[in-house]
């Protein structure tokens, strides 16, 4: 059993075609197919089921895929400590961040990550925090800045800050002339929340079953923007993480804090235990922390104007 011949089979898993997952590994569909029957005569045990229109593994296929990622990610981490034996600043970092903190957070990150590790390569993906983990356990990211917390305990995770919530209400709204709510105010008011799937959804949640808010079952917005824009346009009215306040908001947008203890979300950064990386890594949530600790900053600022 070869290196070569589980990367063939993750990739047929991936692409469930012999044909396209010979092309991603940049070999003919009869050597892919021939390394693949190799593989399921050393094993004694079938990986796929052949049909004419598709390819299925088997369970014993499935299990073994789910290991193949992790000797893969096990393979790519020596090559990493490798490059990181030598100068642990160069190479790439692949890391993740979920849609409603990605816009927020980046734009004023990534310029303070190229000026502190000029030879650093940055791969950024933005995904929902299920995928993102996904990515992290298989190997595919080196890590990815979630909403805490995060039960994993093969997993390192590092506190990077609190970010409040504010309530965004349109300028007509009965509210709009405030500039702070409890969060037992909430009660009488139904939110408009994000789509299933994202972090930020099940935060407002809380906040609902917290405060005896209602959710606007008759609209889901796909994005954080949506939302914003919707409250603009008179929709209804919803809670926005601090961070996004610091965007350009329309003028019929009213932003209110709660009194007291805010709900609040938190962020932190996750990583494989045992990543060559960790050193590194921790650098790297330093960083983070001190960005997001000058934009909250910027955010109270604005708050008190």
């Amino acid at each position: 059993m070869t290196l070569r011949e589980l990367e063939y089979l993750i990739a047929l898993a991936d692409h469930r075609h012999f044909g396209r997952a010979a092309e991603a590994c940049l070999v003919s569909q009869p050597t892919l197919s021939m390394q693949i029957r190799k593989l399921e005569e050393y094993l004694g045990a079938p990986l796929i089921e052949r049909t004419p229109r598709s390819v299925m593994l088997t369970p014993f296929g499935e299990d073994t895929v789910s290991r193949a990622r992790r000797i893969m990610g096990e393979v790519e981490e020596i090559k990493s400590s490798a490059l990181r034996s030598l100068n642990p600043e160069v190479g790439t970092l692949r890391l993740g961040i979920f849609p409603t903190l990605g816009p927020y957070l980046l734009p004023h990150a990534v310029p303070r990550i190229h000026k502190q590790f000029p030879r650093l390569e940055t791969l950024l993906i933005e995904e929902k925090s299920d995928a993102l983990l996904a990515r992290l356990r298989s190997g595919n990211l080196d890590a990815a800045i979630l909403a805490l917390p995060i039960n994993d305990d093969h997993l390192n995770t590092e506190f990077l800050f609190e970010e409040d919530f504010l309530l965004a209400v349109p300028g007509g709204h009965p509210l709009a002339k405030r500039r702070s709510l409890t969060l037992g105010e909430l009660d009488r008011y139904d939110l408009m929340l994000l789509e299933e799937g994202h972090c930020l959804r099940d935060q407002a949640l809380d906040v609902c079953r917290l405060s005896g808010a209602s959710e606007r079952t008759s609209f889901r917005a796909t994005s954080l923007e949506t939302l914003r824009q919707m409250v603009g346009a008179e929709v209804g009215i919803t809670l926005l993480p601090k961070l996004a306040t610091l965007q350009p908001a329309s003028g019929n947008v009213r932003l209110l804090r709660f009194e007291g203890i805010a709900p609040n979300r938190q962020i932190g950064i996750c990583w494989r235990k045992g990543s060559a990386m960790s050193i590194f890594l921790k650098s790297i949530a330093e960083l983070l922390r001190d960005v997001a600790g000058e934009l909250l900053a910027d955010a109270a600022k604005l708050s008190t104007d």
